[in-house]
């Protein structure tokens, strides 16, 4: 009865799972076969008291109650703190209440400077809070947001919040790229506030590659030549400021100073792709943190889809109903889960084998149909550059577009074919669900945002110079006299035609389907029933649009307007969709997870976008940026060239090292956190067990 509840010396560990472990002694000896008493001793035992050493930093044990005073005593600059550690503190309520209390008391106590602080930080915290209650109704598509939430759960409304961030981002975008390059130009050209502009020929380069003429306008021309031109950029708009052929001023002079053109051109370009970034990562680590708090045993996953996985902002009869389906829909999953597990842990050397064949013989196929799309892109790129020169004198109207819009067709036909065929052949590599899901999506994005490379890559090869004839400009000046409005010109297509086919396919494929489910009772009809609402399909559909956005801005600065009003318009159209010609998914997908997803390929799709952006910046824009330093005081030179230099480099590349390597061990000391918690989740579970079954027994027995 008198024994004491663990050998001396208890580690962070024993504050862990037993709070007052070394200061207590138990009141029967039974205690001592609790389950987490006996889990420290085996630690203690199998560490040979190294661990309570290692550990005894950490302070997981609860707060004493002279700590629990004092946090009702402290004053001054120090209050709002207190409030906050108040509210975090794991305290009961009158408990708080009381400490609350106790501080404002104390407040009588403070001298008049001190009062004066106090009342100056509540007074700012509450300007703070209204002003961001009062921005909150400002929010674009606030209540369209709130609605979609109520009726069909927070992984629908994920979908949409991630679509008005879009919007959020390409109007940023915009606003940079109007600002410091469109706007400087057009007032130059104009003479507004007496400026004037220069042109000053580039060294090295022959005249003849200066110049920038559009073949194909002049006399009569029918009146469809505007729709195509409209359509494909070219034209009318060829010579606009929505192409990068209209900047061809150098600088830009106002009464008071200087503006360099092309810096600004570079720097803008450079601060639109550094932003996108920032703006991702941000947001992405908000979910990452949730999505790393969610990794689980299968048992806590369990008790979580049955506890805690139904969605309270649910109001609508019929989302509830898809989210009891949603919930049966995960249990059924973890179960088959389970089952795939134990038939993988019970296979033979011979199954085996024969699984890693059929995987190795379907990745085979998956590889020969990427390589058909990736050349069905190529010779339709070709074949669209070669013919598109005659299109305005030797085709009709339907010809035309149909050469200027090839490669778009081909490769929305590769986005739409490939994945029905990763979708079929995942089947039979017998994969776990969740990985299968996983899988299935990054084969999906990688054929999306490689085709964009492909087309790239097709228009490279005709541009570089393959003749003597084009070494004075080093590309193919004949056929590309401006080689960045050309591409200019692709994206621009590509973006128009990718929403064409959103617009398209929802008014003559799910709206139509929707009349025909409503009003025809023929079975195979309703055995196919309404069109699904996939969030993960829909997102790599926005994420490839807004990865040619990110490629297309440097070649054509006001593609992110034409990117925000499509998306503004995109929103509305997957709405209607959503609310009347469509159905969820019984798959759900949680907020936190779909969240981090999203950002995660966007993120893909912005790397990718810097590949092709990089190429292009250095082989003509950053000739620039030494001139530019050429211009700098000495001293400032000297610095700029100390930076760049590898005396500079490789330290800052050590610190950085270092800096990184103090961040990983970080997150692992938090981990080891984590898991200790959650093992003392699972140990008070144990130990509640063991004493009710303790009470049992004796029950019984008296």
């Amino acid at each position: 009865m008198s024994e004491p509840l663990g050998p001396p010396g208890g580690s962070a560990d024993d504050e862990v799972f037993l709070p007052y472990a070394s200061n207590t002694l138990p009141s029967v000896t039974f205690l001592q076969e609790l389950p987490s008493y006996q889990s420290i001793l085996r630690r203690r035992i199998s560490a040979g008291g190294t661990l309570d050493r290692q550990q005894n930093n950490h302070g997981f044990a609860r707060r004493p109650a002279a700590e629990k005073r004092d946090l009702g005593e402290r004053t001054g600059v120090e209050s709002e703190a207190v409030v906050r550690s108040i509210r975090e503190n794991v305290l009961n309520i009158s408990e708080k209440r009381r400490l609350r209390d106790s501080q404002k008391a104390n407040v009588k106590n403070l001298s008049g400077w001190d009062q004066l602080k106090q009342t100056r930080n509540k007074s700012w915290k509450k300007f703070l809070d209204e002003t961001k209650e009062l921005s909150s109704y400002l929010e674009l598509w606030r209540n369209d947001i709130h609605s979609i939430e109520g009726k069909f759960g927070t992984g629908i409304k994920s979908y949409f919040s991630f679509l008005r961030f879009l919007v959020l981002l390409n109007f940023t975008i915009f606003v940079l790229m109007f600002s410091f390059i469109t706007l400087p130009s057009t007032i130059s050209q104009y003479k507004v506030f007496n400026s004037s502009y220069v042109k000053v020929s580039p060294k090295g380069i022959e005249p003849q590659c200066t110049i920038y003429t559009i073949s194909g306008t002049k006399g009569l021309v029918y009146f469809y030549t505007y729709i195509i031109d409209l359509l494909s950029g070219t034209g009318f708009l060829e010579m606009t400021s929505l192409f990068y052929g209209y900047y061809r001023i150098d600088m830009v002079h106002f009464n008071a100073f200087k503006y360099n053109l092309p810096l600004a051109y570079l720097l803008t370009t450079l601060a639109y792709l550094s932003l996108s970034l920032i703006w991702i990562v941000k947001r992405s680590v908000e979910g990452f943190k949730q999505s790393f708090v969610r990794e689980e045993d299968p048992f806590q996953s369990y008790c979580n889809k049955i506890f805690a996985g139904w969605d309270f902002c649910i109001t609508d009869l019929n989302a509830s109903r898809l989210k009891h389906s949603s919930l049966k829909y995960e249990l059924k999953t973890d179960l088959e889960e389970e089952r795939l597990r134990q038939k993988k842990a019970r296979r033979t050397t011979k199954e085996k084998l024969r699984i890693y064949c059929l995987r190795i013989f379907l990745n085979i196929f998956v590889l020969a149909l990427l390589s058909g799309c990736f050349y069905s892109i190529y010779k339709a790129t070709v074949y669209s550059q070669e013919n598109i020169s005659n299109v305005s004198s030797k085709m009709t109207f339907e010809g035309n577009l149909f050469v200027q819009y090839l490669p778009s067709i081909v490769i929305t036909l590769a986005n739409f074919i490939a994945p029905l065929f990763f979708s079929y052949i995942i089947r039979f590599e017998e994969y776990l669900p969740a990985f299968e899901i996983r899988l299935t999506l990054m084969r999906c994005v990688f054929v999306r945002l490689a085709n964009i490379g492909v087309l790239l890559f097709s228009l490279r090869n005709r541009i570089k110079c393959t003749n003597e004839k084009c070494e004075a400009c080093g590309y193919n000046y004949e056929l590309y006299p401006c080689w960045e409005s050309r591409v200019g010109q692709e994206m621009y297509k590509l973006m128009i035609f990718d929403f064409i086919m959103i617009f398209a396919v929802v008014v003559f494929v799910d709206f139509p389907r929707k009349l025909l489910v409503t009003y025809c009772s023929y079975k195979p009809i309703q055995w196919c029933g309404l069109q699904k609402f996939q969030i993960p399909e829909n997102v790599l559909e926005i994420v490839y649009g807004q990865t040619i956005c990110w490629i297309g801005t440097f070649y054509s600065p006001l593609l992110p307007a034409i990117a925000t009003v499509k998306y503004f318009i995109v929103f509305y159209i997957k709405k209607i969709s959503l609310m009347h010609t469509c159905r969820p998914s019984k798959k759900s997908v949680r907020a936190s997870s779909s969240n981090f997803f999203f950002l995660a390929v966007l993120l893909i799709g912005l790397i990718l976008a810097f590949i092709p952006l990089g190429i292009s910046m250095t082989h003509r824009s950053w000739d620039v940026v030494p001139h530019t330093v050429g211009e700098f005081p000495g001293a400032l030179q000297k610095i700029l060239n100390g930076i760049a230099s590898e005396a500079f480099a490789v330290p800052f590349f050590l610190v950085i090292c270092l800096i990184m390597f103090y961040f990983i061990a970080l997150a692992g000391a938090h981990k080891r956190v984590v898991d200790q918690l959650r093992e003392q989740l699972v140990m008070e579970s144990r130990d509640k067990q063991f004493l009710i079954r303790k009470l049992t027994e004796a029950q019984k027995r008296s």
